[in-house]
């Protein structure tokens, strides 16, 4: 993959690379593996209504919106959006000084 700038960029893991990489890491089949990260998804979406952590990279919560007052951009007319309860994921502070280095 190259980037705007003419530069090699790593491409993102795929689910496929990922389950391999944890496989031999922790020498199971892929396919126990596979099991895992499934079980695990899956309890993040049921638990998420409740909040979810997953040590070390972050918290899934649920977050009630107010409704506001935008514009659209095409005409600039102001319009009406509605209050809405929306998933985020909120990043571990341990996940960001790892990723982006300690200030």
């Amino acid at each position: 993959m190259i980037n705007l700038e003419g530069n090699k960029v790593a491409a993102a893991m795929t689910k496929s690379k990922i389950l391999d990489t944890l496989s031999k890491k922790l020498e199971v089949s892929k396919k126990q593996m596979n099991e895992a990260l499934s079980e695990l998804v899956s309890l993040a979406y049921k638990e998420a209504k409740n909040s979810f952590t997953f040590p070390g990279l972050g918290k899934l919560v649920v977050v009630d919106r107010k409704a506001r007052m935008g514009r659209n951009p095409q005409t600039g007319e102001a319009i009406k959006i509605p209050a809405k309860r929306v998933l985020k994921f909120r990043v571990a502070k341990a996940c960001k000084d790892a990723v982006l280095g300690k200030k």
